[in-house]
């Protein structure tokens, strides 16, 4: 589904070709794709098809399978040719640069997951061949692995024996050397499978393993990569490390690497920009994507890796709630039954009233305070909400004194007067919603907690806002997630915080050139959350007000009073949510708002999931992806 407000004429639609290097269901690609997906801006007026493509490498390789391929994609896209295509890894990177002049002549190229320590074969790449290449922190990996395992001194390194295979081998010894001083290495390349798993189950308690995984061991057994780390894990009889974000789950403890989907993000934002007209020579792009230390928790627990050696920013999966999670309820009650026997009860109680007061009065204020803030709101879109119902009090007006001249007249036949009734009726029905939702927004009311729909409610915030993105000549696409999404809350709280991102936004694009006055609000779903972002494609904000974004009375408008982000972010963490900015000067900026999703178990009451074991500091978005053909 999808929804657009704006001035912006029909235009043909556009195509984006993406082309894998391996197979559709390596999870390096899924990720990829959607990322990828999520962050094409696609619209009503502008519509954006995607079209995937796969080279299955490297189970098909050399010169005949590349014509094969070449003749296939050639015919396949001769009538709908891309006006961007999109590599992934650098098999389909160098596949295009070496077709390209039989394939698209002069279409835009965007890698993605292409590892900058193997850069393309065929040299330095075209000024319209343009992407954010990833590297993988093996020394990181390493040194983290050493921290948490102080007495170990071997390394044992576990690559393959494919051509691909060896070229992560040369890399794995070239990063590892300057750690030889820390640890002694050994190197286990294309060792048969038998032979390998006798070798990982005999290891003693002063050895650690690392590897990437391998398409082909020494005695021809194929694998993916994530496979092979899926092997390596239950046969080794101690740690094991792995620099790739898709290793999470089989085993491996973990490592400092790229993650796939901010990858396919990243590609997408670059192919939105080439979409609307900016030349890929003029971008400017980070020179790498950076890292992230990613941990399974399991695992961690398994070798002894206690919860407080683990960074703070580190992404931990897995984790299983702790004894106060899981019986919080239980232990507030023992707690109180023991201050009850002390005889402290009412203290207790004088306490817990005054506190029940206080809690009353601040959230009465914080409700009259967004109930303000929605009155200031109301007050900047009256002129467009004015136009909106002048529109069908003129129709409705047009029509009664059409129908009394045809009465006066005695010509008004039943048929013509039930046509301007019919007419009334509808234009009266317009009306009447405009100020239904505007009623809705103004009401004072204390907010509820019940679950709704968020794609509904998104959909009649961007309705509401719609005359008023029209009077400024601007473009509001929403994207809303594939499948309906619940949360609990109150949903014209969560209006009233959409509707105060999207006027920021109109406010930060209202002096910039016709081709970035749009707007973008996404729904995201995530497994145990919806994420909304609202993006902009304004000046940005400089790093030191972005720290300040959400204080009180801060505002970097000469007229703001500095509540409206405040507000905002009270209302989100009253729904169990939090909210964060990322914003690159001169590209734009991204609100991300993260709510917990409900969710009803079959046979059992309706629940909410629990929040993410993931820090606040670290925002999903913006995070670098790894390479898909190691996952």
């Amino acid at each position: 589904m999808l929804l657009a407000c704006g001035s912006a004429t029909a235009q043909a639609s556009r195509n984006v070709l993406v082309l894998y290097s391996n197979g559709r269901l390596v999870p390096g690609n899924v990720d990829v794709e959607a990322g990828l997906r999520a962050s094409i801006v696609s619209t009503i007026d502008r519509p954006v098809h995607i079209n995937s493509e796969f080279l299955d490498r490297p189970e098909f390789v050399g010169d005949g399978y590349e014509q094969v391929m070449l003749a296939y994609l050639r015919d396949k896209y001769v009538e709908h040719p891309p006006q961007v295509v999109v590599a992934v890894g650098r098999d389909a990177l160098d596949f295009l640069l070496r077709q390209r002049s039989q394939l698209f002549p002069g279409v835009p190229v965007v890698h993605a997951a292409v590892i900058a320590a193997m850069p393309p074969r065929l040299g330095p790449l075209p000024d319209d061949v343009v992407g954010v290449p990833i590297d993988y922190d093996i020394q990181g990996t390493v040194l983290q692995a050493l921290r948490w395992h102080p007495a170990a001194t071997h390394l044992l390194v576990v690559t393959g024996s494919t051509k691909r295979d060896r070229e992560w081998e040369s890399m794995l010894r070239e990063r590892t050397a300057p750690l030889r001083d820390r640890v002694q290495i050994e190197f286990a390349a294309g060792v048969p499978t038998d032979q390998l798993e006798r070798r990982l189950g005999n290891l003693d308690r002063d050895w650690l393993v690392l590897t990437g995984g391998f398409y082909q061991s020494g005695n021809s057994l194929w694998s993916t990569p994530r496979d092979a780390a899926e092997f390596i894990a239950q046969a080794s009889a101690v740690p094991v490390y792995g620099p790739i974000s898709t290793f999470i789950g089989t085993g491996v403890v973990g490592g400092r690497v790229p993650r796939f989907q901010n990858a396919g993000d990243q590609a997408g934002e670059i192919v939105n920009r080439l979409l609307d007209g900016e030349p890929p020579a003029s971008l400017k792009l980070p020179a790498v994507m950076a890292n992230t230390l990613m941990v399974d928790w399991r695992q961690a627990n398994r070798w002894g890796i206690a919860d407080e050696d683990i960074p703070l920013d580190a992404v931990v999966q897995f984790k299983r709630p702790s004894f106060w999670e899981t019986y919080r309820t239980a232990g507030l009650l023992g707690g109180a039954a023991i201050l009850l026997e002390t005889g402290l009860i009412a203290l207790l109680l004088f306490e817990h009233h005054r506190r029940l007061n206080a809690e009353t009065a601040l959230a009465q204020r914080g409700t009259e305070l967004a109930h303000a803030s929605r009155l200031a709101v109301a007050g900047e879109l009256t002129a467009s909400i004015a136009h909106e119902i002048n529109q069908p009090l003129a129709a409705i007006l047009s029509n009664a004194e059409a129908a009394d001249l045809l009465l006066k007249s005695g010509r008004g036949s039943p048929e013509m007067l039930d046509a301007i009734l019919a007419d009334i009726r509808r234009d009266d029905i317009r009306a009447s919603e405009v100020i239904s939702r505007l009623r809705t927004l103004l009401a004072r009311e204390v907010g509820k907690r019940e679950p709704f729909e968020l794609n509904a409610a998104i959909a009649d915030g961007c309705e509401l806002l719609a005359a008023e993105v029209r009077r400024r000549d601007m473009r509001l696409a929403v994207r809303p997630c594939a499948d309906p999404v619940q949360v609990v809350g109150d949903a014209v709280q969560l209006q009233q915080v959409l509707i105060n991102l999207v006027m920021n936004a109109m406010d930060a694009i209202g002096d910039r050139p016709e081709n970035r006055r749009s707007i973008r609000v996404a729904t995201v779903e995530q497994t145990e959350h919806v994420e909304i972002r609202v993006s902009d494609r304004g000046e940005g904000v400089t790093p030191e007000n972005l720290a300040r974004l959400f204080d009180s009375f801060f505002s970097t408008k000469s007229r703001g009073m500095g509540l409206g982000l405040s507000i905002t972010r009270s209302i989100v963490e009253a729904h169990g949510g939090r909210i964060w900015a990322v914003s690159t000067l001169g590209v734009g900026t991204t609100f991300h708002i993260q709510l917990p999703k409900y969710v009803q178990a079959s046979g059992a009451p309706m629940q909410h999931t629990g929040p993410e074991a993931s820090h606040p500091g670290e925002p999903h978005a913006g995070h670098a992806a790894g390479d898909p053909a190691r996952a």
